[in-house]
C-alpha cells in the first residue's frame, strides 16, 4: 500500500467528496436534505443557487454512485494528472463538470420549451417549491407533461459523472490500447473499444428517455463531449504532451 502514488489534486478531489458524503448523512439525520443546496437544479427552478453548478459535482445519491465514481477517478484521474500535472488536469475537470451541466441543462430547457413555448417559466405554470416539495398548476399540459415538468424543476442533479465522462473520453484518446477490465467481461478490452461503446449506450439511454430512469445520461454525455473537446484542442495547439507544472 505504501508503493500507491495518488497525485495531489486526485488526492483532494477523493477527500472533498467522501466529506460531502459523509456531510449528507449527518445533515439527513438532522432533517436536512444538502442535496437541495448543493445538488445542481435547472437555472429556472427557485431552488437554483449560484453555487451549485460546482457543488453538485461533489454531491453523490448513494454509496455505490460514489463508490464507482470515485474508483473511477483514482484509476484514471492518477494517470492523466500524472501525464499532465495539477493545474491543467484539475482545468479538465471543472470544465467538463461544467460542461455536463450544460447539456443538460440545454436537454431540459428544450423539453420545457416543447411543452410551454419557453424555456422558462413562462406563467403558463405555477411552480411552489416549498421546503423540497413541489406543485405546478397545469394549465393546458397533459398529466405526463406536468410530471416532466415538476421533475425538470423540483430534481437537482448530483455527482461526478460528468466529469468522470471527460476523464475516461482522454484516457481512451491518449492510451487507445491500453487493456481494461471489465465486469462480466472475462478478457481485458483496449480502452479504444469499450469507451466508445460505452458512450454510445448513454446516448441511447438518453435518447430513450426510459421511464424510472434517474440517470442524467445528457450530463454523462456532456462531460465526454468537453473531454474530446479539450484533448483536440491542446493536441493541436502542441501543448499537450509539454505542459507540467
Amino acid at each position: 500500500m505504501n508503493n500507491i502514488h495518488i497525485p495531489p489534486v486526485v488526492k483532494n478531489l477523493l477527500i472533498i467528496n467522501v466529506l460531502f458524503f459523509a456531510a449528507k448523512y449527518v445533515f439527513e439525520s438532522k432533517g436536512i436534505d444538502l442535496g437541495y443546496y448543493l445538488g445542481a437544479f435547472y437555472f429556472d427552478s427557485p431552488l437554483f443557487k449560484i453555487w451549485q453548478p460546482i457543488t453538485y459535482m461533489f454531491m453523490h445519491g448513494n454509496f455505490t454512485h460514489i463508490l464507482f465514481n470515485m474508483f473511477a477517478l483514482f484509476s484514471f484521474g492518477s494517470v492523466l494528472e500524472t501525464r499532465w500535472g495539477t493545474k491543467r488536469f484539475i482545468n479538465f475537470y471543472l470544465i467538463t463538470g461544467l460542461g455536463a451541466l450544460a447539456l443538460q441543462w440545454g436537454v431540459q430547457a428544450f423539453e420545457v420549451y416543447q411543452m410551454t413555448g419557453s424555456p422558462v417559466n413562462p406563467g403558463a405554470v405555477t411552480i411552489d417549491i416549498v421546503k423540497g416539495m413541489a406543485s405546478l398548476n397545469l394549465r393546458g399540459l397533459s398529466p405526463d407533461q406536468g410530471q416532466t415538468l415538476l421533475s425538470i424543476y423540483s430534481g437537482p442533479m448530483v455527482g461526478a459523472s460528468g466529469a468522470i465522462f471527460g476523464l475516461l473520453v482522454a484516457f481512451g484518446m491518449l492510451y487507445p490500447n491500453a487493456e481494461l477490465y471489465i465486469m462480466f467481461i472475462p478478457v481485458p478490452v483496449k480502452a479504444k473499444y469499450i469507451i466508445p461503446v460505452y458512450i454510445l449506450i448513454e446516448l441511447s439511454l438518453g435518447v430513450a428517455s426510459v421511464q424510472g430512469d434517474s440517470v442524467a445520461h445528457y450530463a454523462h454525455l456532456g462531460g465526454a463531449l468537453l473531454g474530446f473537446i479539450l484533448v483536440k484542442l491542446w493536441k493541436e495547439k502542441n501543448t499537450f504532451y509539454d505542459y507540467y507544472d
